[in-house]
């Protein structure tokens, strides 16, 4: 009874220190919050939508499929390619099955360590051998051993239950890192995307206008024919319209080398994507992107949550370096059967066991746990700092883009207004050209400005669709903390 309560009181002491932690512990490291974007709150932000205001995360962007906000057909045919089979993210997959298998590998070591090798052996001693007591000759024995043995590691101060937590940190941390990895692919997809539509909008422009510059070298031949128009007339039209062809020529190259890109990044090759030309509309106004409080976008961004979950698996680092100053509890055992003939294998004489704890100390190792400890606490710093660091950053990618869309808007409407403005000067130019009143070089100067003018209308909504896109990324996209996997 007395051996019994011992047992039952060294038990339950054991117990009691394998509550035990050391180490400090974790909390999320502080990061800087404006109460609101700076460039979201100026008085004129996204004038052209009288009832824009700030949503939350929720209400902003779709989940998951983001890029539906731009109604696209084609757009929204080739971005869920990229999660089935671009391979970038199938080897952030594989690094996040990984560490999800080194949790099970850690969790291990929560229990103990059982294995069995069994053993058959025979040996007999030779009577001739030098020295031989002839008494003891023998024609051989054999030694049948089925041993089990069992190994388990007293987890008193923590650094078993740290390093399991570490390792889901780190699992989550790498589960972020793909969600990223992910937005990252499919925002590339879409910039590629409306990089392409422009280049079909300025082929259609530049092809329109070479149908325009042929009409007008037709006009200035005539003329020269005539004896109305100088032969310099003539080359001055040949010019221009030589130009515009080589302009022309020169749009398709980049045209092709998006498409191209795009078939890499929906993990095809290049020779079986081919998409139809659609020219975007120079009268398109990009979605409206609400930016949400700078608050929110701690819990939005995918890269955000991977570097807190990377400082929270450096704060378990500093309780596994501390607890290397303890003691260690190890627990064995070994039991089995042992005989030297199967037949009586299985008697109960034939039993063996062995069994006892083990306690460890390291007295002195020349400052090396104390190094451990102080490398633990500076990655820990380390972690933290490049938390803040991304969150720093994520606030000014979010106002960089607020700041861009809100100025090429105004822009857009300037450019229309110049556009117009020297639509109706080429025009008139060339009517004062037709009626002997102007230069032919007053008629090209004209046609010049104007197809400059509306190949900016173009450029100014590519990059407007540029930064909406960017803008949606740099917000996290359709993602938030909650689809962190469980720890």
């Amino acid at each position: 009874m007395k051996y019994r309560a011992a047992s039952l009181g060294v038990l339950g002491f054991t117990v009691g220190l394998a509550g035990c932690m050391v180490g400090p512990k974790y909390k999320v490291p502080t990061a800087p919050a404006p109460p609101a974007y700076k460039e979201a709150t100026s008085p004129d932000a996204f004038k052209e939508t009288a009832d824009w205001h700030i949503a939350k995360p929720a209400d902003a962007i779709p989940r998951g499929a983001w890029w539906t906000i731009f109604n696209d057909a084609e757009l929204n045919t080739l971005e869920p390619q990229v999660e089935t089979a671009n391979q970038t993210l199938k080897a952030a997959d594989a690094n996040l099955r990984a560490a999800r298998a080194n949790i099970r590998v850690q969790n291990a070591n929560r229990y103990p360590t059982v294995g069995a090798s069994p053993e058959v052996a025979g040996e007999r001693d030779s009577a001739t051998q030098p020295y031989f007591n002839a008494a003891e000759a023998n024609n051989g024995e054999a030694n049948l051993l089925l041993p089990f043995q069992l190994n388990y590691e007293v987890d008193l101060w923590g650094r078993i239950r740290r390093e399991v937590a570490q390792s889901k940190e780190d699992s989550q941390a790498t589960a972020a890192d793909r969600q990223n990895a992910l937005l990252m692919l499919q925002a590339e997809v879409a910039t590629d995307y409306f990089e392409l539509r422009a280049a079909d909008a300025q082929q259609k422009l530049l092809n329109d206008t070479v149908t325009q510059y042929k009409e007008a070298l037709r006009v200035t031949s005539n003329r020269f024919t005539g004896g109305i128009a100088p032969k310099s007339d003539v080359s001055q039209a040949e010019t221009q319209l030589q130009a515009a062809k080589v302009a022309a020529a020169d749009v398709a190259v980049g045209r092709a080398q998006y498409e191209h890109a795009i078939a890499i990044l929906i993990g095809e090759p290049p020779a079986s994507l081919t998409i139809p030309p659609g020219p975007l509309p120079v009268e398109l106004v990009p979605p409206v992107v609400p930016a949400g409080l700078p608050s929110e976008l701690l819990e939005r961004r995918p890269d955000i949550a991977a570097a807190e979950r990377r400082a929270a698996a450096a704060n378990e680092q500093i309780g596994i370096a501390r607890a290397a100053f303890f003691p260690t509890l190890a627990l064995s055992g070994v039991g089995g059967l042992q005989s030297t003939a199967l037949t009586s294998l299985f008697e109960p004489s034939s039993l063996i066991y062995a069994v006892g704890p083990m306690l460890s100390q390291t007295l002195f190792d020349g400052g090396r746990r104390r190094g451990y400890s102080e490398e633990a606490i500076a990655g820990f710093d380390e972690a933290a700092a490049n938390y803040r660091q991304t969150v720093l950053t994520s606030y000014q990618q979010v106002e960089d883009n607020l700041v861009a869309l809100r100025v090429l808007a105004d822009e857009s409407t300037q450019q229309r207004q110049a556009t117009a403005a020297a639509q109706e000067s080429e025009r008139i130019f060339n009517n004062r050209y037709v009626g002997g009143v102007d230069t032919y070089l007053q008629v090209i100067t004209a046609q010049t400005t104007a197809l400059n003018n509306e190949r900016n209308d173009i450029d100014i909504l590519r990059r407007r669709m540029d930064a909406t896109v960017l803008l949606v990324k740099v917000l996290g996209g359709g993602w938030d903390r909650t689809q962190l996997p469980p720890q």
